[in-house]
């Protein structure tokens, strides 16, 4: 589905206006006022606050289908394979890192009305893709067959998350430099430890009995 200019806006708005005061603490009021429109657009172009929660996961999740096969496609090397997957999600979990926080938060919620089939489609797709090539590279010898496959995605995403949520304590803790910026070291330093992570978890034999 394609989004014009004044729906992206709305989109960005309502991402960081859901993520720093919840869907509940958020209103289509004080959206439209932060948006600078008035309430009838927003009605005009998503009916209500549920729908435009549903559409803005759609805006985020559009085209990583795409970019996903993109960075399989870009090398015959099954590791080069790895290091592109890695890039690719970090860069986008980074992103779109206070949708995941609304997300987590409303998935979880048994009372919500919001429709998530869409969102689930779509990740279903994404894993299917992951897992494809993952069995194809045990079918090559390059991965372990003992690799847990529906774990590998969740363990970007915990490291990730681990170390956004504790930025402070890491910045102290590893006297991160402060004039390197958190989007630098998303980008070099934690993706370079989860492509390593990963790949050990992809190439490593577990010992005979173990």
């Amino acid at each position: 589905m394609e989004f014009n200019e004044k729906q992206i806006h709305i989109f960005e708005v309502t991402e960081r206006m859901f993520a720093e005061n919840s869907y509940d603490g958020t209103s289509i009021r004080a959206i439209a006022k932060e948006a600078g429109i008035n309430i009838a657009m927003i009605s005009y172009y998503f009916g209500s606050k549920e729908k435009l929660l549903e559409q803005l996961l759609n805006y985020k999740t559009a085209n990583f289908t795409i970019e996903l096969e993109s960075a399989l496609s870009s090398s015959d090397d099954y590791l080069k394979k790895v290091d592109n997957i890695i890039t690719l999600l970090v860069r986008r979990i980074h992103k779109n890192r206070r949708v995941y926080k609304i997300i987590h938060f409303e998935y979880s919620n048994g009372n919500r009305q919001i429709d998530f089939e869409s969102y689930l489609k779509t990740k279903k797709e994404n894993y299917s893709i992951i897992e494809r090539f993952i069995k194809n590279g045990q079918l090559a010898g390059v991965f372990s067959k003992d690799v847990n496959i529906p774990l590998i995605v969740p363990t970007v995403l915990g490291t990730y998350f681990n170390f956004y949520y504790n930025k402070r304590s890491y910045e102290a803790t590893y006297q991160l430099d402060p004039n390197v910026s958190l989007d630098d070291f998303v980008h070099t330093t934690l993706t370079d430890h989860i492509k390593r992570a990963i790949k050990a978890l992809l190439t490593y034999e577990m010992p005979i009995g173990n």
